[in-house]
C-alpha cells in the first residue's frame, strides 16, 4: 500500500487530520487497532474552546455541532457558599466555549471520512513504524489475518499515551516531564438535566466536584477521590449525596439524580515529551502530552496540535516548504506549556491536598482572592478557558 500521509490512530485527532489532509487533496491512510464500537464507545471530553469549534468547521464537520452544540459564554466557580461566574463572552471579546461531547465529534469526523471514500484500517495489529530518518518511512501491521506494508513520506503518530509512536522515537532523544497527583476523578454519567446552564467548579473542605453536562438532558458530574479509590465503592446514591455535600447549598437543592449510565475512575496526571517530532514522524494529542482534566484541555490541545501538522503538511506538498518541518515541535510545545500551566493552577488551586501545610492553604486562599477579585485576574482564567490563540509556524 502506497499513501502520501499515514496516521496512526482513530481518534478524534487522527480522524480530523484526515479530513483535514483530504479537503486539501492530500491522500491519508488511518490505521487504528481497536475496533469501532471500541472507539465510539469511550467516554470523553465534551468542552470545545472556539478554536476547536472553527477548526471542525474548516473540515466540513461543523453541520451537528452547530445545531446540537450547547455554546457557553461563561462558567462558574464555587468556594463554599460563593459562587463566582467567569463571564467569557465579556471578558473575552465574545469568544466562548461550546459543549458538544468527544464522542459526537469522534462519530461526525467518521461519517464525513466514510462518506468521501477514505480508508480506515481498524482492527489493525502489531504496528510497527520504519524509517523515520529517511525519506521513505513506513507501517508494518497485521490486518484481517494479512501482513500490510504502508509506504509513505510522514507519519502523524494520533494513537494516544500507550501508542507505537512516541515509543517509536529513540529514548536519547526524548525528554519527558511529568507530575502525578495523589487523587483521580470519579466521574459519573447519567440521563438527568444538568443541575446549572453552565459549567459549575466547586472547591470543597471534603474535596473538589465538576457540574458538567453532555446535553441539556445528560449530565456529567465528577468527585475527587484519593489515588488507589475503587469504583465499585461508590454506589449512585453514595456519589449523589457527596456530590450534594460538595456544592453551595442552593444548587444542591436542585440536584436531579437518576441511575448512572457510566461511572468511572481517571487518574490525574501531567506529562509532556518533547520534541514532537522525530524525522518524518509528528506526534499530535496526548500521544506527547497529557494534561489534568481540570482546565478542559486535553482534546482542545490535541486538535491545536492537528490544526498546526495540517499547516505543516499543506505547505510542504503544495508549496514545497519542508524548511518547516523543523519548526513543528517548538511550535506546538509553546501552546502545550501554557496549557499545562492552566491546567496545572486550576487543579492545585481547585482540589484539596491531603499534605498540604497550612501556608499552602492560606496561598491558595490568596490566589482566589486576587484572580476573582481583579477583572485582570478574570481576564487571565477567561482567557485561558476559551483558548489562546494557536500558534503560527511562520
Amino acid at each position: 500500500m502506497q499513501t502520501s500521509v499515514a496516521i496512526i490512530g482513530a481518534g478524534p485527532a487522527g480522524l480530523l487530520l484526515g479530513q483535514l489532509l483530504h479537503r486539501q487533496g492530500i491522500d491519508n491512510v488511518i490505521v487504528e487497532r481497536r475496533p469501532v464500537a471500541y472507539v465510539l464507545g469511550r467516554i470523553r471530553a465534551g468542552v470545545l474552546e472556539q478554536g476547536m469549534v472553527d477548526l471542525l468547521r474548516e473540515a466540513g464537520v461543523g453541520t451537528r455541532l452547530d445545531a446540537e452544540g450547547i455554546p457557553h459564554d461563561g462558567f462558574e466557580l464555587a468556594l463554599g457558599e460563593r459562587r463566582v461566574r467567569i463571564d467569557l463572552a465579556a471578558l473575552t471579546g465574545g469568544r466562548r466555549v461550546t459543549i458538544y461531547g468527544q464522542t459526537e465529534v469522534t462519530r461526525d469526523l467518521m461519517t464525513a471520512r466514510q462518506a468521501a471514500g477514505l480508508t480506515t484500517l481498524y482492527e489493525s495489529e502489531n504496528v510497527r513504524l520504519h524509517g523515520l530518518d529517511s525519506e521513505s518511512p513506513a507501517l508494518t501491521f497485521t490486518h484481517n489475518g494479512d501482513s500490510i506494508r504502508l509506504r509513505c513520506d510522514y507519519i502523524a503518530g494520533c494513537d494516544g499515551f500507550h501508542g507505537v509512536s512516541r515509543q517509536s522515537i529513540p529514548a536519547d532523544r526524548l525528554q519527558t516531564f511529568e507530575r502525578d497527583y495523589p487523587f483521580g476523578w470519579l466521574g459519573l454519567l447519567s440521563d438527568t438535566p444538568p443541575v446549572h446552564d453552565e459549567l459549575i467548579y466547586s472547591s470543597h473542605e471534603r474535596g473538589f466536584a465538576l457540574c458538567s453536562m453532555r446535553s441539556r438532558e445528560r449530565s456529567r458530574y465528577y468527585l475527587q477521590v484519593p489515588a488507589g479509590e475503587r469504583v465499585e465503592a461508590w454506589s449512585d446514591d453514595r456519589f449523589s449525596e457527596e456530590l450534594s455535600r460538595r456544592l453551595p447549598s442552593d444548587v444542591a437543592g436542585k440536584l436531579v439524580t437518576g441511575p448512572s449510565l457510566e461511572k468511572s475512575i481517571a487518574p490525574l496526571h501531567s506529562f509532556v515529551a518533547e520534541p514532537m517530532q522525530h524525522g518524518r514522524l509528528f506526534l499530535a494529542g496526548d500521544a506527547a502530552h497529557i494534561v489534568p482534566p481540570t482546565g478542559a484541555k486535553g482534546l482542545n490541545l490535541a486538535a491545536s496540535d492537528v490544526g498546526v501538522l495540517q499547516r505543516l503538511l499543506t505547505a510542504i506538498y503544495h508549496q514545497g516548504r519542508t524548511d518547516l518541518i523543523p519548526r513543528y515541535s517548538q511550535t506546538c510545545l509553546r501552546r502545550v506549556w501554557k496549557a499545562e500551566r492552566f491546567s496545572w493552577w486550576m487543579t492545585r488551586n481547585l482540589h484539596r491536598f491531603a499534605d498540604a501545610a497550612d501556608f499552602d492553604e492560606r496561598i491558595r486562599q490568596a490566589e482566589f482572592d486576587y484572580f476573582l477579585g481583579s477583572r485582570a485576574g478574570l481576564t487571565t482564567i477567561a482567557e485561558n478557558y476559551v483558548g489562546l490563540p494557536y500558534e503560527t509556524l511562520a
